[in-house]
């Protein structure tokens, strides 16, 4: 993706115009979708250089040498527009999310789109815009990236591939390997509000309160818990498959087994009505704006304590523990005072959620 050129007799008809084959076509329409479009938004300096790739400088983190973290992720969600976010803003944070968990500041982002035939280009430039200011907010532009266009029918209306790319200090070092028994769990706020959000749309629900989604970039809130040199272990934001399957991804590299408390698990009460009226467990339900932290007991008041003071972590929680267990399993104390077994997510229990 380039700057492209300019001067074209007739602009994008950004309100009544649609995507074309010429617009992936590699000709003077791509370009110009490119220029008028993607450049007029995302447009900086590394993506000016106008290249297949660009060039960013040598990896350091404050002037000390670093090593760089690349992670990437496709969105495919439906619908593309849902209370509190959308395909192009989601797409942006779910990749600096990505990034962050690891202990890297993100420091650049890539981004391809798979367009069909057809699609409304007032719908495709809403979304560019919305992830130009998810990039803008975040502090991580977008520097190259890719546009493809399928023929009507081969897809649904518009996929977004982002990959991003930062710098991770010397020394620190944070992954799914490290919990430990006697360590806690926290949770940066309330479950299941993206998925239910995507959800109560498509199904065309209506509740008392709007349901939206949690979508945000948590690169921030994760630098505030970084520098406090607190033991941290982990960091996961619990996407697909919600904060149960993430827990048990961490049990089993770890090989520990965890136990939550029920009662202390945050569920907005909309969420947790229209979780019952769908069938859905909110510990199952995909997050994009929640973070998951393994720290050492010892450490959780303090970064309780910063978590509630960000507004990304007002309803943070510490919900259960580390425990040894050779079969690795996460269980539940219910509010009932039974206990059950919090599995592995089976199967796909809303697709196209991200």
């Amino acid at each position: 993706m380039s700057g492209g050129q300019r001067g074209y007799a007739r602009p994008l008809d950004l309100k009544q115009g649609r995507v074309d084959m010429g617009h992936g076509a590699g000709g003077r329409a791509m370009v110009q979708l490119i220029s008028e479009l993607f450049y007029h938004h995302l447009g900086n300096a590394y993506l000016g250089q106008g290249n297949d790739g660009a060039v960013l400088p040598a990896a350091t983190l404050d002037g000390k040498p670093a090593r760089l973290v690349m992670s990437t992720d496709s969105h495919v969600v439906s619908p593309l527009f849902f209370p509190g976010g959308d395909i192009g803003s989601l797409s942006v944070h779910g990749t600096l999310n990505d990034v962050a968990v690891m202990g890297a500041r993100p420091l650049y982002l890539a981004a391809g789109f798979i367009l069909e035939e057809g699609f409304a280009l007032a719908d495709l430039a809403r979304i560019v815009a919305s992830m130009a200011l998810a990039a803008r907010h975040a502090g991580v532009p977008v520097v190259t990236g890719d546009t493809k266009v399928v023929e009507r029918g081969k897809g649904d209306g518009i996929f977004i591939t982002t990959t991003g790319v930062g710098v991770l200090p010397d020394g620190l070092e944070l992954g799914g390997t490290r919990a430990r028994p006697g360590d806690v769990v926290l949770l940066s706020g309330t479950l299941g509000d993206h998925g239910v959000a995507i959800m109560s749309l498509r199904e065309n629900l209506r509740f008392e309160a709007t349901i939206a989604s949690d979508t945000a970039a948590l690169h921030g809130l994760i630098a505030e818990l970084l520098a406090t040199g607190a033991d941290i272990r982990c960091l996961r934001d619990p996407t697909r498959g919600g904060l149960a399957s993430t827990l048990n991804e961490i049990a089993t590299q770890s090989g520990v087994g965890m136990v939550l408390q029920e009662q202390a698990i945050p569920v907005k009460p909309v969420v947790a009505a229209a979780c019952e009226f769908l069938g859905l467990d909110p510990l199952y339900v995909a997050n994009e704006g929640k973070l998951v932290v393994i720290c050492a007991a010892t450490a959780a008041p303090r970064l309780l304590a910063i978590l509630r003071a960000h507004p990304l972590g007002a309803d943070a929680a510490l919900i259960g523990e580390v425990i040894s267990d050779t079969h690795h399993f996460v269980q539940l104390h219910t509010a009932f005072g039974g206990r059950r077994m919090v599995d592995w997510l089976s199967g796909e229990q809303l697709p196209r959620i991200c």
